[in-house]
């Protein structure tokens, strides 16, 4: 008797994380496909509009002075408190703690070093080019600002693009690119987005940081997701390295390595990749089986009085036994002719 129907919600989605597959086949690699080559270039000429109009001074330098000026601190004082605490989920720190943990147990789960492998990649590609950026034009924060009107480029500062901003974008974005339903992707996408859009304007908010500050970070971070699908097969190579590693260590060590190999016979306990129907749920199973035992061709038996061997069926996962064909009686017409049998 099934009783996977009475199973409530919960009870599905642990029965779900316990079946994870030991290599996900369902979880599709983005790939730089036209579509998001097309994102990519507009974001990297967004990116250098948005330099090139702070450098040249122009209107956007002009309305990050005024936003400074309006000091929105000083307008809205009753969320100051709370946004001191929300600014934390851009701070790189605290942040690639919280996702790393669960992109950690992700891969434990899933005996995959990839979730692990692509934040450090993102990480990576994060600090180099918004730390270069960042040193290389030297803008001061408003809080340093010495000429009113001027840009404040090549000063000595640190704070353009955003990294508050940018981090928001990748950290948060990252669980998006790594979602395995085309579901998820999106409502981790819109998640993502919202959070680093809070974390900037909270930057504008504390006047850490130009507006044209945050929206360049935005533009970085976005940058980098973008162009992940680049780092892929580097992904994918150290990947396959560490676990040659592990491999040659546990080797030396005289631990048990696994080594993948053919299918084991029918009653040794192995453990599934994926999940296989179970015999009662595939009707050709029965015969299949039975002919693996008794090196014969699946056939259905002829109805009458049947032998003592052809009454025991293969043991289920579960222990019982069940008749691999239905009775005679309940048979279906086009089963009720009998199969032609030989006499010894």
């Amino acid at each position: 008797m099934r009783t996977e129907g009475t199973l409530t919600r919960l009870d599905r989605v642990f029965a779900r994380l316990d079946r994870e597959p030991q290599r996900p086949a369902h979880i599709d690699m983005p790939r730089m496909s036209r579509h998001r080559m097309v994102l990519f270039s507009a974001t990297l000429a967004f990116y250098l509009a948005i330099v090139w109009a702070v450098v040249t001074t122009s209107w956007l330098v002009r309305l990050d002075w005024q936003v400074m000026f309006f000091r929105p601190y000083q307008q809205w004082p009753q969320i100051h408190a709370f946004l001191d605490y929300y600014v934390v989920l851009g701070q790189r720190g605290p942040t690639a703690v919280m996702v790393a943990s669960w992109l950690g147990w992700r891969s434990w789960r899933q005996h995959t070093l990839r979730p692990l492998l692509t934040l450090a990649a993102s990480l990576l590609l994060l600090n180099i080019t918004v730390g270069a950026a960042k040193y290389g034009m030297g803008r001061l924060g408003p809080h340093y600002a010495t000429v009113i009107g001027s840009n404040e480029m090549g000063l000595g500062g640190d704070i353009f693009p955003s990294g508050h901003t940018a981090n928001a974008v990748v950290t948060w974005g990252i669980l998006a690119y790594l979602a395995s339903t085309p579901t998820a992707r999106r409502w981790l996408s819109a998640l993502s987005a919202l959070t680093s859009l809070g974390v900037g304007l909270t930057t504008v908010y504390l006047g850490t940081h130009w507006l044209s500050d945050v929206v360049l970070g935005w533009a970085a971070g976005l940058l980098i997701l973008l162009a992940l699908p680049w780092c892929e097969p580097l992904i994918a190579r150290t990947e396959n390295a560490l676990f040659d590693l592990r491999d040659r260590w546990r080797a030396r060590r005289g631990l048990p390595v696994p080594v993948p190999g053919p299918a084991l016979p029918v009653g040794t306990p192995v453990v599934h990749k994926q999940r296989t129907p179970a015999p009662e749920e595939t009707p050709a199973a029965h015969g299949t089986v039975g002919a693996s035992l008794t090196g014969r061709p699946p056939a259905h038996l002829a109805p009458g009085p049947r032998s003592a061997r052809a009454e025991r069926s293969p043991a289920t996962a579960a222990g019982s036994r069940r008749p691999p064909h239905p009775e005679p009686s309940q048979r279906a017409p086009h089963d009720a002719a009998p199969a032609p049998a030989t006499r010894s």
